[in-house]
């Protein structure tokens, strides 16, 4: 790699949660003696916050400067929920400015972190989690009817609802941001305004290794605009109808490495974003110099993603010596017109896929209609910076054992999607190839197995408009 990733140092000073008053009890909530803790050690000049074996209730805490925050193989840290404890802010989800609760954890312009050990934190997202019932058997869907009664009636036989706030607050939709009171009226039902579990903003020198995070509200791992940003041998998991369940969602973020980690999750297993649209462009911070390797993903909408937020730009991204099985789609690149941006420089290098349920390998524009309005006469106007690009995209060595759909691509008529090479990849698929809108898509001894035949693409390139 042409890039380094600084990973964090720190002193060897304790700081033992249990010296601070927390208790490995049912019902003790242990915030305050984590977060004193975590203070303490901070303001000494940073050390190891250590947590023992044991259970530990706890609200949401914050990490700070030069402090590791290190659980023993057997802690289990449980996070509550109540709107006391996690209050509304403003907060940048997927891409854009929203409402969010406060993450169960969560640093601002820190330097130096980390969480590390082989415990589990749980992020009770069960707690805040609305599930949409063709995700779940039937018991399950019976189960969940006897915590909650409210359900939303839809298209797929209706959303089960946590709580009447929840309920409540999906039917309502989100107020009016230019309310001056907004926070106020969105906090009578805090609940549907789910945070990410472990969000990272504007943090230089971040370490995730060995430790388990799982069940998180709504997205698991967040870094935005951080630097020097570690994921190594740590294990992602939320259940696979875990409404936006993703893994790590990387955005705008630089010189970064994940390796060795796990994810089994609800939504996208590893995905790169780099904010939403116009108003995300003017902040120039695109998502570059990421290393991902030796990873596993399984039962994801996707293995690899990138998008949709894109549109401050993706570049430089290394993806090697992983295994996606059992996700939806393998290797996901989505984005569609308003979001701009060019996602460029990108391998894709010795990846084992099996049982993608539906394409091995998707590119598309399509991902969603956005409406973008003149001002002045309500017209859809678009302009040269909203057209998004994907080119320049390097995918080789991969075999998958079975996809429903080998190779889609589908293009914009005022880009299509450009400079895809493909070289030793073998697919088994239901269909091979479903290529639209796109141009200089390369083929290098490349073959798609189907039950009707086997096709065989050396030294081809193939456009279609």
């Amino acid at each position: 790699m042409n890039f380094e990733v600084k990973r964090p140092e720190f002193k060897s000073d304790i700081y033992n949660i249990l010296d601070f008053g927390a208790k490995s009890e049912a019902e003790f909530n242990n915030r305050e003696a984590i977060q004193k803790a975590i203070d303490t050690c901070s303001e000494n000049g940073g050390g190891i916050v250590f947590i023992p074996n044991g259970f530990y209730l706890t609200g949401p805490i914050e990490l700070k400067d030069n402090v590791n925050l290190n659980l023993a193989n057997n802690a289990y840290v449980k996070f509550t929920k109540s709107k006391e404890e996690y209050p509304l802010k403003f907060t940048e989800y997927e891409g854009i400015v929203r409402i969010r609760a406060k993450s169960p954890i969560s640093a601002e312009g820190k330097n130096n972190i980390a969480i590390t050990g082989k415990g589990i934190m749980d992020g009770s997202g069960d707690l805040w989690r609305g599930v949409k019932q063709f995700k779940l058997t039937s018991k399950q869907w019976d189960r969940r009817l006897k915590k909650s009664p409210y359900v939303i009636e839809g298209k797929e036989g209706g959303i089960w609802c946590p709580t009447k706030t929840y309920y409540e607050g999906v039917l309502k939709g989100e107020p009016d941001y230019n309310d001056p009171k907004v926070l106020e009226i969105a906090a009578e039902n805090y609940d549907v305004y789910r945070p990410v579990f472990l969000s990272l903003i504007k943090c230089n020198k971040v370490l995730i290794q060995d430790v388990t995070l799982c069940n998180s509200p709504a997205w698991n791992v967040h870094p935005l605009y951080c630097t020097n940003f570690t994921m190594d041998g740590a294990t992602i998991k939320n259940p696979a109808y875990a409404q936006n369940g993703d893994g790590i969602d990387l955005e705008s973020c630089q010189n970064c490495e994940i390796t060795n980690t796990v994810f089994a999750v609800g939504d996208d297993g590893i995905c790169i974003k780099s904010g939403k649209n116009r108003k995300a462009r003017e902040t120039k911070i695109p998502t570059k110099n990421v290393w991902i390797h030796d990873c596993k993903v399984y039962n994801a909408h996707g293995g690899f993603v990138v998008g949709s937020e894109m549109s401050r730009g993706v570049s430089n991204i290394l993806v090697e010596n992983c295994i996606f099985a059992g996700t939806d789609i393998g290797v996901r690149f989505k984005s569609a017109i308003g979001r701009g941006g060019v996602v460029e420089d990108i391998t894709i290098r010795n990846i084992t896929m099996t049982d993608i349920i539906e394409e091995a390998f998707i590119f598309t524009m399509g991902y969603v209609l956005v409406n973008i309005e003149d001002e002045n006469e309500g017209k859809v106007t678009v302009m040269a910076d909203d057209v998004p690009e994907f080119k320049n995209i390097h995918l080789e060595n991969i075999i998958c054992d079975h996809a429903k759909t080998a190779i889609k691509i589908n293009g914009l008529k005022e880009l299509p999607i450009h400079d895809i090479d493909f070289t030793n990849v073998t697919v088994h698929a239901d269909n091979a190839l479903n290529l639209s809108l796109c141009k200089d898509i390369k083929f290098t001894n490349t073959t798609i197995i189907t039950t009707d035949e086997v096709k065989r693409l050396s030294n081809e390139c193939l456009s279609v408009e």
